[in-house]
């Protein structure tokens, strides 16, 4: 995938520079079947697990046959605990379960870059050149997103992590703000926009080459 130039924008959404990105330092390509299975395993581990159902053995009540088999016109019935009576056990009762497991590392680490990528091809993406706040204020990091023109669900994502930012960001409605090295298939691709500082994504391209020339040394 060729290079491209992106516009860094400072808090006043006015225009600083250009920066230009080699989409291959950061994904060769893009695999919607590995980022659908990453996405998948993320929501799979936020399940809660918890769903409990009673079998008819669980069930409160006796075990006694509701009257005789035959002679009193109904149709014939066991005790009141059967699945196939209102108030009875469930047949296939639910259990609390673990629904958690994990991909291989390096594919989720692949799955990362190319949701990066999938965002600047999809052009989602806004690059600030720097995010700092003196202290916690709500209204000053609302109004910076206002400058930038975002208006919809945004990830933050900033160099390392910032406590005012954080403060700050986290009050307004479907806004996320995550360092970089948090970042995940499903953190990058679940809301509409990401905004990430210039300092942030060099950070991730130049964690990216340097896994890259480890995994590439000789064994000695």
């Amino acid at each position: 995938m060729p290079s491209v130039e992106l516009t860094v924008y400072n808090k006043l959404g006015n225009e600083v520079e250009k920066l230009s990105v080699d989409i291959d330092a950061i994904a060769s390509r893009i695999s919607n079947q590995l980022l659908h299975d990453a996405i998948v395993m993320y929501q799979s581990n936020l399940r809660q697990g918890s769903a409990k159902t009673k079998t008819r053995a669980e069930v409160a009540g006796h075990k006694k046959k509701m009257y005789k088999q035959k002679g009193t016109g109904n149709a014939r019935a066991g005790h009141r605990r059967s699945g196939v009576r209102r108030g009875g056990g469930h047949i296939f009762a639910k259990s609390p379960r673990d629904w958690s497991y994990r991909l291989p590392r390096k594919a989720l680490q692949t799955a990362t870059r190319m949701a990066i990528a999938s965002k600047i091809n999809s052009s989602q993406i806004t690059l600030i050149d720097i995010l700092t706040i003196d202290s916690p204020k709500t209204k000053e990091v609302a109004a910076i997103l206002k400058s930038l023109k975002i208006n919809e669900t945004v990830l933050v994502a900033i160099e390392e992590h910032n406590t005012n930012l954080h403060r700050s960001f986290r009050n307004i409605n479907g806004v996320r703000i995550l360092p970089v090295s948090d970042l995940n298939a499903y953190e990058i691709l679940r809301p509409k926009r990401l905004l990430i500082t210039k300092a942030a994504l060099t950070k991730f391209i130049n964690t990216k080459d340097a896994a890259n020339q480890k995994t590439e040394e000789p064994e000695s």
